[in-house]
């Protein structure tokens, strides 16, 4: 079968067998194109919940497969590759959290999104890379412990110095691996370019960066904006939805590195066979997992 014609048949199926496709930001262009929602994980959770369809596949990895069947219980729920994990959200576990929360008692626990269910039951809210900065601005703490990502809480906290931040050495292994000399050759390359920068990179490369956010975040800016140069500090698959979106603009990756292989996993197969019953794996949660999971995102949704 040809790209089109696997595509032609899953726009097909999931029609007749009432399915969502949620694609990530971070996927291919031949699946964001057989998308119903696309964007950030979390915005995607959201977009599941409001999706009339009674069945959900997420292209993406599993802890936001999670999230959308936290944020829709009643509905049936598939990570379309089941292999597709995150090595931040496998970094911490609830027994470790519950260990830092003895260390620390007087410390809030802040957890960024990209982490398990069983992690969230262990943490006081959640927050995304975009809101991050808002939540914990109004957060009644004044001292928090944000994890995993100490790149991202980093940056919260130069933007939070009323607070009191700890942190947990974690991160995203993929924007990570970004360095400030890389920053420094695509400036001296695409010197008219605007270098635009997810905060889970490491703290010297945001420091060059001209717009800091998230990936939703740096496409907006980019589609919006005057300049027609740009260097991308994110997964190398944003350079390419941009191309597509912007044809007139030229986009640049910061480094060859920032590609990530659980994202890239997925594949028009896998949605195709997730559909027709042979692949994809249904995220199973018991009630009292998405229940006590749910506590901390209601606290970032300003429900609790």
């Amino acid at each position: 079968m040809t790209t089109a014609e696997i595509q032609e048949r899953i726009l097909k199926l999931k029609k007749e067998k009432d399915f969502c496709i949620l694609v990530h930001a971070y996927q291919s262009h031949e699946i964001m194109e057989i998308a119903d929602y696309t964007g950030d994980s979390y915005g995607l959770s959201l977009q599941a919940a409001k999706a009339p369809q009674k069945n959900i596949i997420m292209c993406g990895v599993r802890f936001m497969a999670q999230v959308v069947k936290t944020l829709s219980p009643e509905k049936k729920v598939f990570l379309a590759n089941g292999n597709a994990g995150c090595p931040m959200a496998e970094q911490l576990t609830r027994e470790d959290v519950i260990r830092m929360k003895e260390q620390y008692p007087d410390y809030a626990v802040c957890a960024y999104i990209n982490t398990t269910s069983e992690l969230k039951t262990a943490c006081d809210v959640i927050v995304t890379s975009s809101s991050a900065v808002d939540i914990l601005k109004d957060y009644p703490a004044k001292k928090i412990l944000f994890i995993p990502d100490c790149n991202l809480g980093r940056w919260v906290e130069k933007q939070l110095p009323e607070k009191e931040f700890k942190f947990f050495s974690g991160g995203c292994p993929t924007h990570m691996r970004v360095r400030k000399e890389d920053v420094l050759k695509a400036k001296e390359e695409h010197p008219e370019a605007e270098f635009l920068v997810h905060p889970e990179c490491l703290e010297e490369v945001v420091d060059l960066a001209d717009y800091v956010g998230s990936t939703t975040g740096i496409m907006a800016y980019a589609k919006k904006s005057d300049k027609k140069k740009f260097i991308i500090g994110t997964e190398a698959s944003i350079v390419q939805h941009l191309q597509y979106e912007c044809p007139d603009k030229k986009f640049y990756l910061v480094s060859e590195a920032l590609f990530c292989h659980n994202m890239r996993m997925t594949t028009l197969m896998d949605v195709l066979n997730t559909l027709e019953g042979t692949g994809g794996d249904e995220i199973i949660m018991s009630e009292e997992l998405i229940k006590d999971s749910l506590k901390p995102i209601k606290v970032m949704m300003g429900e609790n």
